[in-house]
């Protein structure tokens, strides 16, 4: 049974954000992840395919939902981030190993103006929970990340949250396993002030579908070392946006 702990605040007032949540065969997880999302903040569902009624069971809880046909780890985001129309956008697996009411301090940082992109560092609570080969994947993209942008980074977690125009002007193109990491590269070579917080990271529910096996996550560091060959890419002007 996993432990639930309500969220002791939300975002400040003025400060509207959405919360998007890629989604492929999760009907099992969903409850629990939307239940844990903070109070008025909106919770967009992209349903990438998924054939156990994960859209129904979305829609039923209240969420937003959003259909994105090409499959894909980021051309899911990137239809929940383009569907988005609030201030501040966030990200978070739907598969329960990741809470989104840690989003809380993450949103208030942005909203106050002390980073422009925050990241959560997984903290698995238990053995098994990031398999050793995830989490070697996780650490050598980390060194070339620092190597490629000098950013100093302990994990590329999907839980983030940034300003949702500033972000469209990052001019994101992958739509595969590299999209989080091409997020944080065109961030960092625009000049974001790009900070992390130690969060949770839970048994996830179901199968996982990239780290669960070697396969996979061989499939997204070759999608992300792609990622780090491109050469920099001047951010596009996005009336509104911060960065």
């Amino acid at each position: 049974m996993r432990a639930v702990t309500s969220p002791s605040a939300s975002a400040p007032p003025t400060t509207s954000v959405d919360v998007v949540l890629p989604c492929l065969d999760e009907a099992e997880a969903l409850p629990w992840v939307l239940e844990r999302i903070p109070p008025g903040w909106r919770a967009l569902v992209v349903d990438n395919g998924s054939t156990d009624g994960s859209a129904d069971v979305a829609r039923a809880l209240g969420a937003s939902v959003v259909r994105e046909e090409r499959r894909g780890f980021g051309a899911a985001c990137h239809a929940g981030l383009t569907a988005a129309t609030a201030d501040v956008v966030c990200f978070c697996d739907c598969d329960a190993s990741l809470d989104p009411a840690d989003l809380v301090p993450f949103v208030r940082r942005i909203a106050a103006g002390e980073a422009d992109l925050v990241l959560g560092r997984r903290r698995p609570g238990s053995r098994g929970t990031w398999p050793a080969h995830a989490r070697a994947g996780n650490l050598a993209l980390t060194r070339l990340l620092r190597r490629r942008t000098g950013v100093r980074l302990h994990d590329l977690g999907p839980l983030r949250a940034a300003r949702r125009e500033g972000l469209l002007g990052l001019g994101l193109t992958d739509r595969r396993s590299g999209y989080p990491l091409q997020m944080v590269v065109r961030a960092a070579d625009a000049g974001w002030r790009i900070a992390e917080y130690d969060v949770p990271y839970l048994p996830r529910t179901g199968a996982s579908k990239v780290t669960g096996t070697w396969r996979g996550t061989w499939q997204a560091v070759r999608d992300m070392s792609r990622v780090l060959a491109e050469p920099p890419v001047a951010p596009r002007a996005a009336e509104g946006s911060r960065p």
